[in-house]
């Protein structure tokens, strides 16, 4: 991979200019009447022009030719990417995928886009208004094919591998994301419970309504367990929002037996879900000491207020669908002690 350097900071100012042509740059202003090389001026916005200047949005490029400039777009093929929610039934069960397999280029040969598969989603692109999580599966580069999503932002969490990717900004090597998601500043309960998982939330795409997103994305890194007279791994819930998580490498604390990287699962809006059978009887009765949770592991969510409709992909066509997750909790029984008030505790 090459080696490339980076303007650091979310959201700050910045400038850049490729050093073959030193003082492309204008200075003073950013659309003079006749740019520094002859160059073209083009403005990409990243929000309404009415936005308060706080929060308005826009870089500047300086190009041999405008991006107008090209021939009439044609349809393509659009493969296992779809926006169309209603092509089978909903399905309110806990979801699990078995990971995803990479097909073998000497098989066949996929380029990222080809790649894309649409596994589930929610709302309407026209609107400008939904979620869709894709899986990508490839095995070599784009060649002179190029691809931009005007629908909305692009988050990508790349599970193996790394990713060269050429932008209109420059260069950008992906790995697992340029957000180094093992810097993220871990914050966590010291006393007793668990702090709200709002607490694991690394980036936000907002909704209209205050305090609610269309997509929060969260992880779930190594860490310290500290928390006195408390059932210390993910409780059990029912949530007002959809739950899609994956496993970029490692073992998930809740459930080690088969959540794998480069799967996935999807908990719908108040589907019941937490820890396996397993995971609740060792967690039960562990001593509370101080403990390393999840060393070498990298968990990921995608939480949404939306709910989010799997394709017909994602229930069949792809056949990872595991059809046994609902066993993991099969092996759960009653503890309960009709006589007796006091838990049992560890011994």
């Amino acid at each position: 991979m090459a080696t490339l350097q980076y303007i650091s900071g979310f959201g700050n100012e910045c400038a850049s200019e490729d050093p073959r042509c030193p003082g492309a740059l204008p200075e003073g202003q950013n659309n003079p009447q006749v740019c520094p090389y002859n160059l073209y001026a083009e403005q990409l916005s990243g929000s309404a022009f009415t936005c308060p200047r706080s929060t308005n949005k826009r870089s500047w490029l300086y190009r041999i030719l405008p991006s107008v400039s090209h021939k009439p777009f044609e349809s393509t093929d659009q493969g296992h990417v779809t926006n169309n929610w209603d092509e089978v039934d909903p399905d309110p069960n806990q979801l699990r995928w078995k990971p995803f397999e990479i097909p073998k280029a000497s098989q066949k040969k996929v380029d990222f886009v080809s790649g894309l598969h649409t596994l589930c989603g929610a709302g309407d692109i026209r609107s400008n208004n939904g979620l869709a999580v894709h899986i990508f599966l490839c095995n070599t580069s784009m060649g002179d094919r190029c691809f931009y999503n005007s629908d909305g932002d692009f988050l990508i969490v790349p599970q193996k591998g790394k990713l060269l990717i050429y932008t209109e900004f420059g260069k950008m090597i992906v790995q697992p994301y340029k957000y180094n998601l093992e810097n993220f500043m871990v914050i966590n309960a010291v006393a007793y419970d668990h702090a709200d998982p709002s607490i694991f939330t690394v980036l936000t795409a907002k909704s209209l309504r205050p305090g609610v997103a269309i997509a929060d994305f969260v992880i779930f890194p190594p860490r310290w367990g500290v928390a006195d007279k408390t059932f210390r791994p993910p409780y059990y819930h029912r949530n007002c929002m959809s739950e899609f998580m994956g496993l970029i490498k490692g073992h998930y604390e809740a459930k080690e037996g088969g959540f794998l990287p480069g799967g996935g699962s999807l908990h719908s809006t108040m589907t019941p879900h937490g820890p396996d059978a397993e995971c609740f009887e060792k967690a039960s009765k562990a001593k509370l000491v101080p403990e390393r949770i999840a060393d070498g592991t990298m968990a990921f969510m995608f939480e949404s207020s939306l709910s989010m409709a799997v394709t017909k992909w994602g229930l069949k066509t792809s056949h990872c669908l595991d059809d046994n997750y609902y066993k993991c909790w099969e092996p759960l029984k009653s503890h309960f002690t009709p006589n007796s008030r006091s838990p049992a505790g560890p011994k």
